[in-house]
């Protein structure tokens, strides 16, 4: 199987900020699909000091043609100076499942 889909980790400051992102990716065929985990503390630096703040982590699954579009659109929408956008290739899952991530963000249906 071929990595012609990925998995895109973006942290936000909370659930309405993540969730307005997620609904916005999905509605504008960026993402098939978006999951919004609560809960976790992020720890890192940030001018000079280190942070420790809750954040919600979307998981996002999108094809590798959409990831360029996707990342313009999540810098659009996201609030942070400088969003955390990481994108995973896929190189395994049930086919029946990535098929339909691809259906779900062709953009061009």
């Amino acid at each position: 199987m071929t990595a012609d889909h990925r998995l895109i980790f973006c942290t936000c400051p909370d659930e309405t900020t993540a969730g307005r992102i997620a609904e916005a990716l999905v509605d504008e065929r960026l993402a098939a699909c978006a999951n919004l985990l609560p809960g976790i503390i992020s720890i890192y630096r940030w001018a000079g000091q280190i942070q420790r703040d809750p954040e919600v982590l979307i998981l996002i699954k999108t094809t590798t043609e959409r990831v360029a579009a996707l990342t313009e659109r999540l810098r659009e929408l996201h609030p942070y100076e400088i969003p955390e956008i990481i994108a995973v290739p896929v190189t395994e899952g049930l086919p029946d499942y990535l098929s339909w991530v691809t259906t779900c963000t062709d953009h061009n249906d």
